[in-house]
């Protein structure tokens, strides 16, 4: 029994060991997000379309049936006045199949069409939960680096404050590097303040996505190697784009729909032929025979109608049409541009992200450096306490700095990634593998 215990207790023992990776936030936003939700819905409305079309080009089946009551008064010269009343009563079955409905088939192409553009909208709506929920997720982590980062330079400070007063007290050194220490210990614990309010407010971003109150989140591995663009050239990620990005596919479609609809207001003028057939029953009153009449009818045959002046509402409509295809068509040639732009700003983003991070990651190795030389040259007497002060702020910001600009560059391969249309969830399993679930912080 108690070994069964044991078993039941110890995962919830163990699950703060294990932090959250990105992979597992992406899941929890893909089922909690609203806005993701809420593409999702359209999409099931938007696939409707084609079957709300298609019912255009099938038959209609319509039952309609009907019951008077009559009053009336019958005279005649000569003759008594006469009043039946009675009720007259029937109902007609009226099948319906389009044979020649131009504007009806047009419609059929525009709901495929309609059906496509859903679904690229839909894709632009995982591509956007992807980036948002790293943002968000990367967003935690900086905040957290930020606030460690205060930390260790609050307590680093503390110590140099310390010192600057035993120093004092034995006349090694001045007022003036006391009061230089409190005055940055001072200013870190205002820093340290606004960097954990800050850091709130961006786990409460995330929890607006995933819809939970997030836990420990996996940090960046220390070895962890960024890779550059594959392709190398800046021109082949923008040709992908102009050609690949849901965007623009979004905007493709739009035109093409926008096209077949001047088509459809220009099948207007085109004459249409229905076979139309009924069956009915009807009962009725016979003045002269003073009696019901039963009557069963049935009939089949087809019905042309020829539109010839409508009032000039569909040649207005048609002028609309071309109107709103212009504007599509300039609406793709922007979503291309953009596309385009994008995708070089993007490009640059990382390959000048991946120069930074190195150029930092040597920064840091020399502050570090710095420090130590400064630490001891202030035990000396070579170095005056601002200096060290000096020294150590250095290295925390760089160490801040290469966290931001890592996760800067990682965002622009995500979004290099998505201007192509080419973001999925494997991207999310690659950004993911960089992380390492058992840091904690």
């Amino acid at each position: 029994m108690k070994k069964l215990a044991w078993l039941l207790v110890s995962p919830l023992l163990a699950s703060p060991l294990c932090a959250a990776d990105l992979m597992q936030v992406y899941r929890e936003a893909q089922a909690n997000d609203a806005t993701f939700a809420a593409a999702r819905a359209t999409l099931e409305a938007g696939q409707e379309k084609q079957p709300q079309a298609r019912a255009g080009l099938l038959p209609s089946l319509n039952l309609s049936g009907n019951t008077v009551w009559n009053k009336n008064e019958i005279s005649a010269q000569g003759s008594p006045t006469f009043s039946p009343n009675y009720n007259s009563n029937g109902y007609q079955l009226t099948l319906s199949q389009p044979l020649f409905r131009w504007q009806n088939w047009i419609a059929y192409d525009q709901s495929k069409m309609q059906v496509a553009q859903a679904e690229a909208n839909f894709g632009l709506a995982r591509q956007d939960l992807i980036l948002r929920v790293a943002q968000a997720y990367f967003d935690v982590l900086y905040a957290q680096e930020n606030v460690a980062a205060v930390k260790a330079n609050k307590q680093a400070i503390a110590q140099q404050l310390e010192l600057a007063k035993k120093s004092f007290e034995v006349g090694t050194s001045t007022i003036t590097d006391t009061h230089e220490a409190q005055a940055r210990f001072d200013l870190a614990s205002a820093q340290e303040i606004a960097a954990e309010s800050d850091l709130d407010v961006k786990l409460r971003a995330l929890q607006a996505i995933i819809g939970q109150e997030p836990g420990a989140l996996a940090q960046l591995r220390k070895s962890a190697e960024l890779t550059p663009p594959q392709p190398s050239s800046m021109n082949d990620w923008v040709a992908a784009a102009e050609s690949g990005s849901l965007n623009v596919q979004v905007q493709q479609y739009n035109a093409s729909i926008a096209a077949r609809e001047v088509d459809k207001q220009r099948a207007g003028h085109y004459p249409t032929l229905d076979v139309v057939a009924n069956y009915g029953h009807s009962k009725a009153y016979n003045s002269f025979s003073r009696s019901s009449v039963d009557t069963d009818y049935q009939n089949a045959g087809l019905q042309l109608n020829i539109p010839l002046f409508s009032g000039g509402l569909t040649a207005s409509r048609q002028r609309e049409a071309s109107a709103n295809r212009a504007a599509a068509e300039s609406g793709l040639e922007t979503a291309k541009r953009n596309a385009a732009l994008g995708a070089r700003q993007y490009y640059l983003g990382v390959v000048n992200g991946l120069a930074q991070v190195k150029a930092l990651k040597a920064a840091l190795v020399s502050s570090q450096s710095a420090l130590e030389s400064n630490k001891l040259g202030y035990e000396v007497g070579v170095r005056i306490n601002i200096d060290v002060l000096n020294a150590e702020n250095q290295v925390y910001v760089t160490r801040r700095d290469l966290a931001k600009a890592t996760f800067d560059t990682l965002m622009a391969q995500l979004r290099l990634k998505a201007s192509t249309g080419a973001l999925s969830d494997d991207d999310v399993a690659q950004i993911n593998a960089l992380l390492d679930p058992s840091t904690v912080r």
